[in-house]
């Protein structure tokens, strides 16, 4: 079966309507992919180079390669990790992958994630 003549305009009829609709439908994509993959790129982005602003002496790393260590120091655009207790690396602030929170402040947190819960359900109620 084929579907040429189904594709194919009749004879006789405008060719401007499909051109608005494609315009529409262009505008659409556009629009789809800015919400659902341009703009939580971008919020991930500053969220990370916040992050990597707000490092300082003593805190606990993960680089992107796994190796976790302890803040020494920081420089402009390294930061020196101890690894071990003789053992100092010197990586680039962008080999840090995540700052690894103590288990009280994880702890704080989901308590306060669940205390709002627990609210926000009580005034739905």
């Amino acid at each position: 079966m084929s579907f040429l003549p189904l594709l194919q305009a009749a004879p006789g009829t405008s060719q401007s309507g499909s051109f608005g609709s494609l315009i529409v439908t262009v505008v659409l994509m556009i629009g789809i992919f800015y919400f659902f993959l341009i703009r939580p790129q971008n919020k991930k982005q500053k969220e990370m180079e916040k992050m990597l602003a707000a490092l300082k002496k003593g805190d606990k790393v993960v680089t992107i390669g796994g190796i976790h260590g302890v803040v020494s120091s920081t420089k402009e655009k390294t930061i020196i990790l101890k690894v071990d207790d003789n053992t100092k690396l010197e990586f680039n602030r962008s080999a840090i992958a995540s700052v690894v929170k103590p288990e009280s402040e994880k702890k704080a947190a989901d308590a306060k994630a669940d205390a709002a819960k627990d609210e926000k359900t009580k005034s739905e109620k």
